[in-house]
């Protein structure tokens, strides 16, 4: 049996005016996931435990089977591991993004734009954060370049007892509210604020706005945390696998719990990513002998943030055709029996902008046990009228696997 994790990232959502009062999945053309509903199980699951920050790091640790409870030590650690950045048991990492703050008035008093710049390529990245790095390294700090717009901070033997807002929580508000709180919240200050010096006039940022694109003129610090220590996965499930993603973090979970992390050519955590490669890239994985595959697609997250509607709803329909459609065609081709697991880490509302803890909705499809389902949609509404409710979700996986509980 072969084991298939679809997860389009932030997903979910609520029923949208401009929709017909339905959510982008309900309103999406997706004849693959509606198949497989109607010939499999759909239910809902919580991936977020209650007084846990709403996010990918937690959320997908759930869906991984892995209790954030027992298991979190912060978001930028995983993405450390993905970037190959050795950690100390003494290190404390940092979440870099590069942002758009609004130009006017003091830094205090200004307005977070974009959490991501535009998305702005990894390219010119780059050369920001080279720039950052050789204005702030010393003896403790280091700033090391991701994927776009996320970057990473290690400060060696440094303290991780801050009060730190993720920049995609607080679009289009003031950043007064919003600044660094902890004891030594004026180091992370005075950087952020002095990046602002001299990233408004890098040379990178002067072109992106002559391109009409915005400028990435802070850096914002956020998400610390100490070194993970995950149980492998396959210790704790029998299975060897591989995980399929364009972000650090998700890679960085699966590295963490001994998957191996497949690179794909042209994925870039966004719509215009290569959803085709991904998709080939778990086919192959899986034809090579491996268990299990976890691909991630960042692109519904990513819309959600930006407030972009249409490409929430394309992105849906792109996982559908782009992915979907592809693995299952592959597997049934090869003769495979085979089952997949659909669902978001969590919703990422367009209203909202940014990530809710509320319960999102799961598909198990398994190609050699088709039974008829009442419920005809795969979708948030459709989900709610099943039985099937897991308030646990790092219980899911053991039920999707067919595994016993080990902890």
């Amino acid at each position: 049996m072969k084991y298939v994790v679809i997860l389009g990232d932030g997903m979910a959502d609520e029923p949208i005016k401009e929709l017909g009062n339905k959510t982008p999945l309900q309103y999406a053309n997706k004849p693959m996931m509606d198949y497989m509903a109607k010939h499999g199980e759909v239910g809902m699951v919580y991936t977020i435990p209650e007084g846990m920050v709403p996010g990918s790091d937690t959320a997908n640790l759930s869906v991984m089977g892995y209790n954030p409870e027992t298991y979190y030590s912060g978001r930028s650690p995983l993405e450390a591991v993905s970037m190959g950045v050795k950690l100390l048991d003494s290190d404390v990492t940092f979440r870099c993004n590069l942002v758009t703050l609004s130009e006017e008035g003091d830094y205090d008093e200004k307005i977070i734009l974009d959490h991501s710049s535009d998305e702005i390529s990894t390219e010119e990245a780059r050369e920001l954060i080279k720039a950052v790095n050789e204005h702030f390294k010393n003896s403790e700090i280091e700033f090391f370049p991701g994927i776009s717009y996320r970057h990473l901070m290690l400060w060696h033997e440094g303290p991780d007892d801050f009060d730190l807002t993720p920049p995609h929580d607080i679009l289009g508000q003031k950043i007064t509210d919003y600044l660094p709180k902890g004891k030594q919240k004026d180091i992370i200050y005075k950087m952020m604020k002095e990046s602002y010096n001299f990233l408004q006039n890098h040379p990178i940022n002067i072109n992106r706005k002559k391109c009409g694109l915005k400028a990435a003129n802070s850096i914002w610090i956020w998400g610390q945390g100490r070194k993970p220590l995950l149980p492998s996965f396959e210790e704790k499930y029998g299975l060897k696998g591989s995980v399929i993603s364009a972000v650090d973090l998700i890679k960085g979970i699966g590295i963490c719990a001994g998957l191996d992390s497949i690179d794909v050519e042209g994925a870039t955590g966004n719509i215009h990513t290569n959803f085709t490669g991904k998709a080939m890239a778990a086919v192959a994985e899986l034809k090579k002998g491996k268990d299990f595959v976890y691909v991630h697609l960042e692109a519904p997250d990513e819309c959600g943030h930006r407030n972009e509607l249409d490409n929430k709803v394309k992105s849906i329909e792109l996982i559908d055709e782009k992915i979907i459609k592809i693995i299952k065609e592959e597997l049934d081709a090869a003769g495979e029996e085979y089952k997949m697991l659909i669902l978001p880490d969590h919703p990422t509302p367009i209203r909202l902008r940014t990530h809710t803890a509320d319960p999102v909705p799961y598909l198990i499809y398994q190609n050699t046990k088709e039974k008829l389902n009442p419920i005809q949609s795969y979708d948030e509404i459709s989900a709610l009228k099943s039985n099937h409710c897991f308030l646990k979700g790092h219980e899911l996986m053991n039920y999707f696997l067919k595994c016993k509980e080990d902890e």
